[in-house]
């Protein structure tokens, strides 16, 4: 009798579930201490947060309409997860150059710790980092990034490209296997010490595996398994990562073997030389805790190769689909570089004389704007940023899309218009608000390469092709709406590539 006084209804025992799970998920925003100044954001829902307010498709979209509403900085929940938003040129340019340590972390997301595990240099930090870092940055300049040494790897890669593009004799293809395998060949020869053919097959399933993984990254499926990884692990999106990842593991570590048989010491051929180098050097001295083994060679190859792969082919392919969507600036392209080069081969020297050039391949990536979310940064401490207190370990995104198109800095921020780069008399200019590489501590180390290849490659191919939409479709048809992924890509096109006279 008094033990069914006491036992518990159906109902009441879901409620109680129900009334802890909230508890237990509830927005750390309800916490008096941490809300102290915190910045301004939407209400959001325990659990959920915010997420049903957003296109888990393009979410920096919403993150831009919610800066209109409440400010440069502001925050949003993804899940149960705080993330603190930066908007506009100045706020980001304060916080990442002027806050450079305090903004400097990397956060890293249950799918990049899934991948990196906290080796390499993307998803990485403390000290391992920094001397990864500084090693990579320093081999990738002794290799030639921004000199004499990396244009001609890329000139020479520009021969095969363009090799490639006649095959297709002026008919519709596809750019983004031509562009990644010649994009993907630049940092292979400097990190291996050789370019790959393109045909391959271990070269192609690199390639392909980079581009997938980037791509299903940005998925929905992916992001809502970094909101909740405890439940949504079995996700097919992260499987399929996790599948690749192997592979390209296991591929690097064929590579690796094969170097090492090889290998001299006294002369470095690439970026895994100098490494394997300075690996053995740290064993022989009996190194305690070198950061130089074999885990962080591996993952250290992996970001460079796709990090050196995508974003620049990408870049390139948002160029060529513009030329051909506006044939009126193409036209003055193809002016400037017959005034300039006439036929003989383009030089890096060359981009001086070349001002409007250089507009519209900045344009290109202003407008294209690909990592529009840049790669989540981290509080390093707490800090008070524009009056507004940030926690220690706080997540944080740059929306560098809203610098590249901050109205406040830009004319027409949402048309392409070369002019953004071009002063009254026609002559270069770069505005402060160009930042697609971002800015700071965690600013890409690739800049210098990536600059130089996105001059020879698009100036090369123009220089050869007049580009076009495929039979049967005008330019007023082409679309420019952005792919998905976590780097922004063209949606799926062809184009054709018709040789010009004289070449």
């Amino acid at each position: 009798m008094l033990e069914g006084l006491f036992q518990p209804s159906t109902s009441v025992l879901l409620g109680t579930i129900v009334g802890l799970l909230v508890f237990y998920f509830l927005p750390s925003s309800f916490s008096l201490q941490e809300k102290r100044s915190e910045p301004p954001g939407p209400s959001a829902l325990p659990l959920f947060g915010n997420i049903l307010q957003f296109d888990l498709k393009r979410p920096d979209k919403n993150l831009c309409e919610f800066a209109k509403k409440y400010g440069p900085v502001f925050k949003v929940y993804f899940g149960t997860t705080k993330v603190v938003v930066l908007a506009g040129f100045k706020t980001i340019k304060e916080a990442l150059v002027n806050y450079s340590e305090e903004f400097g972390d990397r956060d890293i997301s249950p799918l990049s710790y899934d991948l990196n595990h906290g080796h390499g240099i993307l998803f990485a930090n403390g000290e391992s980092w920094k001397e990864l870092r500084r090693f990579s940055l320093t081999t990738l300049r002794d290799f030639g990034m921004g000199k004499r040494l990396a244009e001609e790897k890329i000139l020479e890669e520009c021969q095969h490209l363009i090799q490639l593009f006649d095959e297709y004799k002026g008919k519709p293809f596809d750019t983004s296997r031509p562009m990644n395998y010649a994009t993907s060949n630049i940092i292979s020869s400097i990190v291996y010490g050789s370019r790959f053919e393109y045909d391959d097959q271990r070269f192609q399933n690199l390639v392909k595996r980079a581009n997938e993984n980037i791509s299903l990254t940005g998925s929905p499926t992916v992001q809502l398994y970094n909101m909740f990884p405890r439940l949504l692990s079995w996700v097919k999106n992260r499987q399929q990562i996790l599948r690749n990842l192997e592979d390209t593991v296991q591929d690097i570590k064929e590579l690796i073997k094969s170097i090492k048989e090889t290998l001299n010491p006294q002369i470095c051929r690439g970026l895994l030389d100098c490494f394997l180098i300075r690996k053995q050097k740290e064993e022989d001295s009996f190194v305690k805790d070198s950061h130089y083994n074999e885990t962080n060679l591996i993952f250290t190859v992996s970001n460079l190769f796709a990090a050196g792969t995508d974003t620049t082919a990408t870049t390139l392919r948002w160029g060529l689909l513009l030329m051909v969507k506006y044939p009126h600036i193409q036209e003055k392209v193809h002016e400037e570089l017959d005034r300039v080069l006439g036929s003989r081969e383009v030089r890096v020297d060359d981009r001086k004389q070349m001002p409007y050039i250089d507009a519209v391949i900045h344009e290109t990536q202003r407008l294209a704007s690909i990592v529009p979310m840049s790669l989540p940064h981290k509080t390093s401490r707490d800090v008070t940023f524009q009056g507004y207190f940030i926690k220690g370990g706080t997540i944080v995104f740059p929306l560098l899309t809203s610098v590249l198109y901050d109205e406040s800095e830009w004319e027409s921020p949402y048309t392409f218009n070369p002019s953004h780069f071009l002063d009254e008399e026609g002559k270069f200019f770069k505005p402060d608000a160009f930042m697609p590489f971002s800015a700071g501590r965690r600013m890409c180390l690739g800049e210098g390469l990536a600059k130089m290849e996105l001059f020879l490659f698009f100036t090369s191919l123009l220089q050869r092709f007049r580009l076009t939409p495929p039979p049967g479709v005008t330019e007023d048809e082409l679309d420019l709406s952005p792919g998905v992924g976590f780097i922004v890509n063209p949606i799926p096109h062809q184009l054709c590539a018709v040789s010009r006279e004289g070449f």
